[in-house]
């Protein structure tokens, strides 16, 4: 995806007397969702006029839901805005063409959108002699301050998340010890894929989708990304990472927890402790007017002062340990959205969603990290977690 033509005009994110247009498919498109909230795979587009409310054009045998879920005030189909040379075959470029030809038929000259509207819809507008302008920030703000409905969306997400964490962590932690320290579960190995596809089925019986979950062991773990593969071994940090989608509310889950199987190295604990602290110094700093920057400084002002380095790289053969990430991100119909807890962060604000999840990278060892998921309140943040921070599963 990609956004239309930039203007120097500077960007706020609010309407104003701005002719708003979002599009995609809105299964698929969160900033879409978040303005009409319906399920939908196909291509759709989304007016908001000032003094006319607002306008949905979609495919026409989804239109009798839309309008019994009252996603906008207009809700049109394609055909209802054929351009005189007829409307494609293809539905994502029809939907864009009847799209143009609305805004033509009601004397639009010129519309905003913001960072997702796909690159087919603003030719078409040219095409018609719509002029397409981009602002960033718009729907920003709005996603960010979450509302009641979509805290308990989040807070049932969450729940589900950390029940597939404290499966994982068990299971992990009462395995079996085979030859090498390797793991093994019912006489077999227990390796990072198959606790991940285990992960997987435990979502999908409980009403979540799947995740691209991290079980990363040992110096895997030393990439945070990394999502990790074959055998997991006993005595090192085993990184879970789960962060899966409500399909009956499009909002996300994250958390992660650290386990060790068998005798927990002291140095393995030690990290951990601190990552542990780090995570209250930053969890306490959060509130509004206080930027992602400052929440991101206070997990670093404790990995310092107990001697640990911040930022990249992870040396191979060190036995240093690092924090080579951010503190966190937002949550909501993206796992990962505005805003960043990291240098440059931006102000929080009431009803942002966030994860705080420092932690701690070492090339030999590997890495610990202990995330939890918070909304910002009035007067600080509610830990929408219940689980502990604990290595020890079994």
């Amino acid at each position: 995806m990609t956004t239309a033509t930039q203007t120097a005009a500077k960007p706020s994110g609010k309407a104003g007397n701005r002719i708003i247009v979002q599009a995609g498919a809105p299964s698929a498109n969160p900033w879409l969702y978040h303005r009409a909230p319906f399920h939908c795979g196909d291509a759709a587009v989304f007016f908001d006029i000032p003094g006319e409310g607002t306008t949905l054009i979609l495919r026409d045998i989804e239109r009798d839901r839309a309008v019994r879920a009252k996603v906008a005030d207009h809700i049109f189909i394609p055909k209802e805005f054929t351009p005189d040379g007829g409307l494609s075959g293809d539905r994502d470029t029809a939907t864009a063409q009847a799209a143009a030809e609305f805004a033509v038929q009601r004397g639009i000259t010129e519309v905003w959108s913001g960072r997702s509207l796909p690159l087919i819809f603003a030719h078409f507008f040219r095409e018609r002699g719509v002029e397409v302008r981009c602002d960033p920030e718009i729907g920003v703000l709005e996603r960010r301050s979450k509302s009641e409905r979509e805290v308990d969306a989040l807070r049932k997400a969450q729940r589900q998340t950390e029940g597939a964490i404290r499966f994982a962590c068990e299971m992990i932690a009462n395995a079996e010890t085979g030859k090498g320290g390797a793991l093994l579960v019912g006489g077999e190995p227990l390796t990072s894929e198959r606790v991940q596809n285990e992960i997987n089925m435990w979502l999908l019986r409980h009403g979540m989708g799947t995740s691209g979950s991290i079980v990363a062991g040992g110096p895997q773990g030393a990439d945070c990304h990394n999502r990790g593969s074959g055998p997991l071994r006993t005595g090192e940090p085993i990184i879970v990472d789960i962060f899966p989608m409500d399909p009956s509310s499009h909002y996300f889950g994250d958390c992660t927890r650290t386990v060790v199987h068998g005798e927990i190295p002291p140095v393995v604990q030690r990290i951990h402790d601190a990552a542990a602290q780090a995570k209250k110094a930053a969890t306490e700093r959060a509130r509004p007017g206080v930027s992602g920057e400052d929440v991101h400084k206070a997990a670093c002002e404790v990995f310092t002062e107990l001697g640990y380095g911040i930022g990249l790289p992870v040396t191979p053969g060190d036995d240093s340990f690092r924090y080579v990430h951010g503190t966190g991100h937002g949550v909501g119909l993206d796992v990962h959205e505005p805003p960043l807890l990291d240098f440059g962060g931006p102000p929080l604000v009431v009803g942002d969603c966030l994860t705080i999840e420092p932690g701690l990278y070492g090339a030999k060892v590997g890495g610990v990290r202990i995330e939890d998921m918070v909304i910002v309140r009035e007067d600080g943040c509610e830990n929408l977690n219940t689980l502990p921070e604990t290595l020890r599963w079994k």
